[in-house]
C-alpha cells in the first residue's frame, strides 16, 4: 500500500498557502472540481515537486440503487491518470434516487447520504464497487461518511458493514475519524468499537476534519479547527495500525496558512505519539492470556466462574460475519436494487421535496437534515452563480431556502441556479424593476431561452405541483 505521509486537502481558495506549507507530503483534490485536460497550475507545480495528488470523488453514489454511471467512472479514471495518482477515493453513500428503477422523479441530494446497513444494501454496494474497480485504472478506496440520521431496521454495525465490504470486494478503506466522532454524537455509535471491528490493514489513508455541535447535533462542517475528540479517535486508530497517510480537510472559512501549519503539526504529533505507544505495547512480553466468562471483570485475576484453560472465545464485537451466498451476494439481484431504490427515494423525497417522513425515521432529525441540505444548496449555488446574490442582495438566501423546501434538485448546481431564477421570474420577482431586468438577462444568457410565456408558465406550474405530490 502506498505510503503517503501527512497531507492536506487542496482547494483553490488555499492553493497558494498549500504550496507554501512545509512538511506536506501529499494533497487530495475533489475530482469533480478539476478537468483532466486542464489541471490547475498549482497542482501541476506540486506534482513537479514530487507531491502526490489523489482525486477524491463525491458524485458516484456507489451506495445508491443504480449501477455506477460509466461516464462518471471514465471521468474519474481520466483524472487519476492525468494526476499520476496511485489510487482514487469515493464514499459509501448515495447521492441521488428515483428515476427508472422506481418509476418516480429523479432526485439529487447534493450531499452524501448514509446507506442502510442491511444485507440488501450491502449486496448492491458490493456489486457497484466491483463495477467501479473493473472500470478504474488504479485501486479504489471508500470513505465512511458522517450522518445526522439513522435508518430503521439496520442489521449490522458500521465496523461489520465495512469489514464484510472489504472481505467481499477487496476494496481499500479511507477512514474519516471526524465522521466516526460525528456518528458517535449523532447516532450513539462507539468509534472504538468501529475501529475494533473493521480490518485496519485495509486502510489506504485517514481523513481528519473539524466540526461544531449545535443543539446536541454534531455538524461535520470542515470549516472549524480539529477538536480534541477527533484527535483522540485518530490516536486510537494510530495505536492499532500505522496509517499509510493522514490528511487534513478544510472546505470553508479558511484560516491563515500559519493555522493550517499548526493543525498539521498537531496531527503529525498525534500519529507519532500513538505510534510510540503501539511499539511499546508490541515489545511487552506476552503473559498467559486471562480468559474470562461473560460479564466478568478483569481486576488482576480470574473472576469466579471464569474458565482458565478453555479455548479463547471470539468477542461479539469482532466476531466474523458469515457471507451470504446465492443471488443476493453480488450476482445482480434486481429485487435488492428495487427495494433499496424505493427506500432511498422515499427518504430523499422527504428530505428535499417535503413529502411525508418514511416510517421508522426520527422526524426531528429529518427536519434538521432537510434544512442542512437546503442551506448547503444555497451556499453552493451562491458560489457557482455569484451573480444571483449580487442581483438579489439580502433576498437571495431566504428566497432560495423557500424555493428549495419543496423543489428538489434534479441536476447539478448550475442547473439548480437556473431553475431558481426561472422560479422567481415566474412569480414576478424580484419586485424591483432594475433587479428584475438583471435577473431576466442573466437567465436568458445562460438558458438560451426567451422569458416563459403564459402557456409555458402553466405547464411549469403543473410540473412543480406534480413533483410536490
Amino acid at each position: 500500500m502506498t505510503e503517503l505521509g501527512i497531507g492536506i486537502g487542496w482547494r483553490p481558495e488555499i492553493a497558494e498557502a498549500v504550496e507554501g506549507l512545509s512538511g506536506v507530503d501529499w494533497v487530495e483534490v475533489v475530482a469533480e472540481n478539476i478537468c483532466a485536460d486542464h489541471l490547475p497550475d498549482s497542482l501541476t507545480r506540486l506534482r513537479r515537486r514530487g507531491v502526490t495528488v489523489v482525486p477524491h470523488g463525491v458524485s458516484l453514489g456507489l451506495g445508491g440503487a443504480d449501477r455506477p454511471d460509466p461516464a462518471r467512472l471514465a471521468a474519474l479514471g481520466e483524472k487519476a491518470v492525468a494526476l499520476g495518482a496511485p489510487l482514487v477515493t469515493e464514499h459509501i453513500a448515495f447521492v441521488r434516487a428515483g428515476g427508472a428503477l422506481t418509476a418516480s422523479p429523479a432526485l439529487e441530494a447534493g450531499h452524501l447520504l448514509p446507506v442502510p446497513r442491511t444485507r440488501d444494501a450491502l449486496d448492491v454496494l458490493c456489486e457497484n464497487v466491483r463495477i467501479a474497480q473493473d472500470a478504474l485504472p488504479v485501486p479504489l478506496a471508500l470513505e465512511n461518511i458522517a450522518a445526522l440520521i439513522s435508518w430503521p431496521g439496520e442489521e449490522m454495525t458500521e465496523g461489520r458493514f465495512l469489514a464484510e465490504l472489504v472481505e467481499r470486494t477487496g476494496v481499500r478503506l479511507l477512514i474519516d475519524v471526524a465522521n466516526l466522532h460525528t456518528n458517535h454524537v449523532n447516532r450513539g455509535e462507539d468509534p472504538a468499537r468501529a475501529l475494533a471491528e473493521l480490518p485496519v490493514e485495509a486502510i489506504a489513508y485517514v481523513h481528519v476534519a473539524g466540526g461544531v455541535e449545535r443543539d446536541g447535533v454534531w455538524h461535520d462542517t470542515h470549516a472549524h479547527p480539529v477538536p480534541r475528540p477527533v484527535l483522540d479517535v485518530l490516536a486510537d486508530l494510530a495505536s492499532r495500525v500505522s496509517p499509510p497517510g493522514v490528511l487534513l480537510e478544510r472546505d470553508d472559512d479558511f484560516p491563515p496558512a500559519e493555522e493550517l501549519a499548526e493543525e498539521l503539526a498537531v496531527i503529525r504529533a498525534t500519529v507519532a505519539g500513538a505510534s510510540v505507544r503501539r511499539g511499546a505495547a508490541a515489545e511487552k512480553p506476552a503473559g498467559r492470556p486471562l480468559l474470562i466468562g461473560a460479564g466478568a471483570r478483569v481486576s488482576g485475576g480470574p473472576m469466579p466462574g471464569a474458565v482458565a484453560d478453555a479455548p479463547p472465545a471470539v468477542p461479539e464485537a469482532v466476531a466474523p460475519v458469515p457471507v451470504r451466498g446465492g443471488a443476493g451476494a453480488g450476482s445482480g439481484d434486481e429485487g435488492a436494487r428495487q427495494r433499496l431504490g424505493l427506500a432511498q427515494a422515499s427518504l430523499l423525497s422527504a428530505l428535499v421535496a417535503g413529502t411525508p417522513v418514511p416510517e421508522g425515521f426520527d422526524s426531528r432529525r429529518i427536519g434538521v437534515q432537510s434544512r442542512a441540505l437546503a442551506a448547503k444548496r444555497a451556499g453552493v449555488v451562491a458560489k457557482v452563480a455569484p451573480e444571483l446574490p449580487g442581483i438579489l442582495g439580502r433576498e437571495f438566501r431566504p428566497a432560495f431556502l423557500a424555493y428549495a423546501r419543496t423543489r428538489p434538485m434534479s441536476g447539478g448546481y448550475r442547473r439548480d441556479a437556473l431553475d431558481f431564477a426561472e422560479h422567481l421570474l415566474l412569480a414576478g420577482r424580484p419586485e424591483d424593476p432594475a433587479a428584475h431586468r438583471l435577473l431576466t438577462r442573466w437567465w436568458q444568457d445562460r438558458s438560451g431561452s426567451r422569458p416563459p410565456g403564459p402557456a409555458a408558465r402553466l405547464l411549469r406550474a403543473a410540473r412543480h405541483a406534480l413533483v410536490r405530490r
